[in-house]
């Protein structure tokens, strides 16, 4: 404990007077209106995709239902030839669902990264222009209130979103 104080009064003069803040960056991409609209566009690129699906699906369970309720007068032939179909569409249903998770995924995945590298700049710029010596982000264990500047970011990076749609 002596070797803390005796590192804290050995600071120099200019770096006791820095002014630090902490952010979130998880908590500030979470909460952006630019994750709102990244996320309702994600929505949009998939819905085709997804009705798609939806309509295989459909099909799939009206072919199971009907075949169910004829299975008692179908021929062997015809149940055979029955049951490959309905394979054969639960195959394709399986391969569209598994495809259109990994495409929505992987889009995730770039928005997300987009995302984090915008708000990282909003951050800095944010610093800059508020005097800023040191922003801490991810990994902090304590903060005090005062100097915890999420909110405070997150309502620059609102106006800075307005902004720019306003153009």
């Amino acid at each position: 404990m002596g070797a803390a104080l005796i590192c804290a009064f050995a600071l120099p003069a200019a770096a006791q007077d820095m002014k630090i803040g902490v952010v979130s960056l998880p908590a500030l991409i979470e909460r952006a209106p630019q994750t709102k609209a990244a996320m309702d566009a994600l929505q949009e690129e998939f819905a085709p995709r997804q009705r798609e699906f939806q309509a295989k699906q459909k099909e799939y369970e009206e072919q199971a239902e009907k075949a169910q309720k004829d299975l008692s007068v179908m021929g062997e032939t015809e149940r055979r030839n029955m049951e490959k179909e309905l394979r054969d569409l639960q195959r394709e249903l399986t391969r569209l669902q598994n495809e259109f998770q990994e495409d929505l995924n992987l889009r995730q995945n770039e928005e997300y990264g987009l995302l984090q590298r915008a708000m990282l700049k909003e951050v800095q710029d944010y610093a800059q222009a508020q005097g800023y010596d040191l922003i801490v982000g991810d990994g902090v264990l304590y903060v005090n209130a005062a100097v915890n500047i999420t909110d405070d970011v997150l309502r620059a990076v609102e106006a800075n979103y307005q902004a720019a749609g306003a153009r």
